[in-house]
Parts: structure tokens; sequence; C-alpha cells
């Protein structure tokens, strides 16, 4: 088992064109540029505290809003994380994670079952963070979701500042992920009864 656990996935359309690279077994390496800052710093956090090397190039219709930009880009990196997996043999599926950030606490567990499922639920004081409209944090993780077919549960434990809340979600979400894509060296298969996930 010691294949390049990798993917790229261009995505492009009339309202964004993106491209993903992502290895799942890297060392925390980012090159992101969404054209939206604070998207940035959240998808480099990702990388960083989930180990991933991650690359993201996203031009999108900005001057609509920034709903399109981060919508595919959930669509993009989930179809590589998906891609990137193979057929799951050996990873221990599971992962989860309750990640304090100053006030903001956070919970998240994933599931990379194939069957794609978001619960979320948080409640954010401020309408946008920079040029970051905040009901898109919501909208990121179901296309992640939809597109990789992983169960995710995200829940706000406790926590007032938005920024944190958000930073938190995005961290905490990286640390399950790098717990469900661990191999266990006791799984020599896929960890299911069904025999596929």
């Amino acid at each position: 088992m010691s294949e390049n656990r990798s993917a790229t996935i261009t995505r492009k359309t009339n309202e964004t064109d993106i491209t993903v690279t992502l290895l799942i077994d890297g060392s925390g390496k980012s090159n992101i540029n969404t054209g939206i800052g604070f998207f940035d710093h959240m998808l480099e956090g990702f990388a960083r505290h989930g180990l991933f090397d991650l690359d993201i190039s996203a031009k999108g219709d900005l001057v609509v809003d920034c709903h399109h930009t981060i919508e595919d880009c959930g669509i993009v990196l989930g179809a590589a994380i998906k891609k990137a997996l193979s057929d799951k043999a050996g990873i221990r599926r599971y992962g989860n994670m309750i990640l304090p950030m100053d006030d903001a606490l956070i919970l998240c567990a994933i599931d990379l079952s194939g069957r794609p499922y978001l619960n979320f639920e948080a409640a954010f004081s401020m309408d946008r963070v920079g040029y970051f409209d905040t009901e898109m944090v919501r909208e990121f993780f179901y296309a992640v979701s939809y597109s990789a077919g992983m169960n995710i549960h995200i829940k706000q434990i406790s926590g007032t500042n938005t920024h944190h809340l958000i930073e938190a979600m995005f961290k905490a979400f990286a640390k399950a992920l790098d717990e469900a894509t661990r191999r266990d060296p006791r799984i020599e298969d896929l960890l299911s009864t069904k025999g596929t996930l």
C-alpha cells in the first residue's frame, strides 16, 4: 500500500474554472488562490492541520458574489478526495475531532461511507467575514459531502466570534479527515460488512 494517494481534478463551467490537486499523505503545504482572501485562509488551514498537500486555483464570477466559487471549490475538492482515496482499502474510515479555538469549540465527525450526508449545526452572528458570506460555510461542506460521498457532522458546541467559529470548523474537518484517511495495518480490505464503501 505504497501508492501515491493523490488526485488532480479540473472543473470548468460558465461560472467557475477550478483546478484542485490533493495529496492525502502530504506535509501540509498549500498554494491556494480563489480570489476570496478569507476562503484562501480557511483552505490553507485545512491543508496545514490535516497534513494534506493542496493546490487550488479558482477563477469565478466574483462580480456576482462568492457563492459559485465557494460551492464549486467544495465540489472539486470532494471529487479530489474521492479519487485520491481510490477503493479506500485499509483506511480507518471514521474520524472525529473536538477542536478549540479561543472562544470557539467545534465538533466534527465524518464517515467515508460512500453515502453523502451533512448535518450542520451552527449560528453565526456576522453575515460576512471579509468578502466571504458566512452562509457559504454550510454550502461548502454540503458540496464536499455530496461530491466525495462522505457523511459529515459539524456542530458548534460554544463560541461567539464568527471568524474563530469558521476557522475551527475547517481545522476540525481537516483533523477528522486526516484520521479517517489513515491506513490501519489491521484492516486488510474495507472496513465494511457489506464489502464496499
